[in-house]
């Protein structure tokens, strides 16, 4: 019947029409559009929002929604990965989501197949919004523009009501905060939040129009530029043909040792990085530095009896990751699907919310965790070298630095996708090249736990089995997972594959062959290579036996197999005729 006994004005009312609510707007219309939905909206759209660097698992959100073919046609820059310079060293460093020698270049716009499962964007963040926002127009999501909630009015743990700008209240059976870092309604419900990273940073940025590309890939295809500074880093991140976000990234303390305006600040950052110096050249500024704090935060509280906190609202991570929109939408999208499941009755409320907060909140966490290792890494951020032991113990492991930093550099983070493991974009191989890197262990990959054994046992005592939920095609079904020390092993994706495969065999021979005969099948539905699939099940078996899923040991009867990657590593050093680079060894802050 609605909230407290009365009947809504909506089924859902979200506040906020930025990514978050849009998609989880669209998504209820998408499976059930017979509900009720409407979007409040503080601004009007289209509006400038900073935070436009993607990742590839957007793309199946987006195609999901049935905006994939609008978002393309707008032309925004195909992110390939991005170029780094992190550290003392001059050194710089291409990810890409996938290796270009296998990147073909094909004609745009395109659809949502093959390799562009494998990509994202770079979007100008008004019109990117506005698109989103129209689209959940067009599928009966109302929405009210330039409208502001002024407060609510709750009971227990129930928003009864919304009270708007202009006196007057809406209701909905389901309330969600997608406010962003306001916060709205996560500070009408009186929860906090938790900062669990000590980095306090700021980025100050702007708008540029005609800088130049670092490097064109292709049709449309570049990678962003992410450069070390002696007070912090910066974004280089082409929107358009002609148009370019740059921003500063550096701790509080830095700009107020500088003593300098945010302007200033800006300015100087910008002349001092001779690579962006050189892109922005002949290319011209709008003028209009912007400033943010940029502090991570997760919410205490993320569900309660008929709300929902959603995008930033929920938590914040540091944008080192480019993870921000990539929370906004996946969380965004399970967001939907649990109302969808609560109304349908389908499942246990308790253990909806609970699933949702609980996946949610571990994303916001491991992006923020893995954020901090990144400033770890850079020697200019001297004041965090001890911060690794600090993220394993949080983990539940007892460790020195050096202990720590190894657990890292081995796929040392809680799981992102259920499927397989990885953070931000980076598959387990990638994450390995990465912290090889900054650990100055180099491109060394013969580095995997795996080699050390050639027998291997799973190990599932001391765990208690749950449902976990798996959301597909509107709804959300139970899949049976494992738990010890409040970590999970779902039994699905490639961790229920190799579930499988180590109940039979136990030396990695077998298992590689079980795993390419899994490839055969997933790679025709797919369109990426048996390669690929088999990389990513290896990967998963030493995340299992780093988290102690599974134990190895040496039998001295059997030969030892000593793995190396048979695809080509994501991560490796950058051989681009750049705009600056030959004037990289004489940068005056490496």
């Amino acid at each position: 019947m609605g909230v407290g006994a009365r009947a809504c004005d909506y089924d859902v009312v979200i506040v906020g029409g930025g990514p978050a609510g849009t998609t989880i707007a669209t998504l209820l219309k998408k499976y059930d559009p017979a509900i009720s939905v409407l979007i409040i909206e503080k601004a009007k759209f289209p509006r400038e929002h900073v935070g436009e660097s993607q990742l590839p698992g957007i793309g199946a959100v987006l195609d999901e929604m049935g905006v994939w073919d609008k978002m393309e046609a707008a032309e925004f820059p195909i992110k390939i990965g991005a170029t780094y310079r992190w550290g003392n060293s001059p050194e710089l460093w291409d990810f890409e989501f996938i290796p270009l020698s296998i990147y073909k270049d094909e004609g745009r716009p395109g659809k949502f197949e093959g390799q562009r499962r494998m990509t994202a964007w770079q979007v100008d963040r008004a019109i990117y919004d506005d698109i989103l926002l129209r689209h959940a127009e067009s599928v009966g999501v109302e929405v009210w523009e330039e409208t502001a909630v002024r407060g609510a009015e709750v009971e227990g743990d129930r928003i009864r009501s919304l009270t708007l700008d202009d006196g007057r209240t809406v209701t909905g059976e389901y309330v969600v905060d997608a406010s962003g870092h306001v916060g709205v309604l996560r500070r009408a419900l009186g929860v906090g939040i938790t900062e669990p990273s000590r980095l306090r940073n700021m980025a100050v940025w702007d708008y540029w129009d005609n800088a130049e590309w670092a490097v064109e890939i292709g049709t449309g295809a570049t990678r962003v530029q992410v450069l070390s500074l002696a007070g912090g880093w910066i974004w280089f991140i082409p929107l358009g043909p002609t148009r370019t976000s740059i921003g500063f990234v550096c701790p509080v303390e830095y700009y107020k040792q500088r003593k300098l305006s945010p302007a200033e600040l800006y300015a100087e950052a910008v002349k001092a990085e001779p690579r962006v110096a050189s892109l922005t050249r002949n290319a011209t500024r709008d003028g209009d530095v912007k400033t943010t704090k940029d502090w991570s935060f997760v919410a205490d509280r993320l569900a309660g009896g008929n709300w929902f906190l959603a995008g930033e609202a929920a938590g914040f991570a540091d944008p080192i990751l480019a993870g921000g929109l990539t929370l906004a939408h996946t969380g965004g999208r399970e967001v939907a699907y649990t109302i969808l499941a609560m109304r349908r009755k389908e499942h246990e409320e308790a253990w909806l919310r609970e699933m949702y907060a609980e996946r949610q909140k571990k994303r916001i966490e491991q992006y923020i965790r893995f954020a901090d290792y990144w400033y770890c890494a850079n020697g200019q951020f001297t004041d965090l070298e001890d911060l690794t032991a600090e993220i394993a113990k949080e983990a539940g492991l007892d460790m020195s630095p050096k202990q720590a930093f190894r657990w890292l550099s081995l796929g040392g983070f809680a799981h992102e996708d259920f499927s397989f493991p990885g953070l931000g974009g980076l598959d387990l191989l990638a994450v390995k090249e990465v912290t090889k890197v900054f650990s100055g262990e180099g491109e060394d990959r013969s580095g995997w736990e795996i080699n050390k054994y050639n027998t291997f046992r799973l190990d599932l005592s001391g765990t208690k089995k749950q449902q976990m939920p798996v959301y597909a095609q509107g709804k959300i079904m139970q899949a049976e997972c494992y738990v010890r020390d409040g970590r999970w092993l779902p039994n699905v994706g490639l961790y229920g594959v190799l579930v499988g495969l180590l109940r039979r065999h136990n030396d990695l021979g077998s298992i590689r062959k079980g795993l390419e005969a899994a490839a055969r099948k997933q790679s025709a539905r797919s369109g990426q290579g048996a390669g690929f699939f088999v990389t990513q099940g290896v990967s998963t078996l030493e995340t299992m036996l780093v988290e102690g899923w599974v134990k190895g040991s040496v039998d001295s009867k059997r030969k030892t197999m000593v793995y190396t990657p048979i695809v080509e590593s994501n991560f490796h050093k950058n051989s681009d005729a750049l705009p600056g680079a030959e004037r990289a060894a004489d940068h005056p802050a490496l």
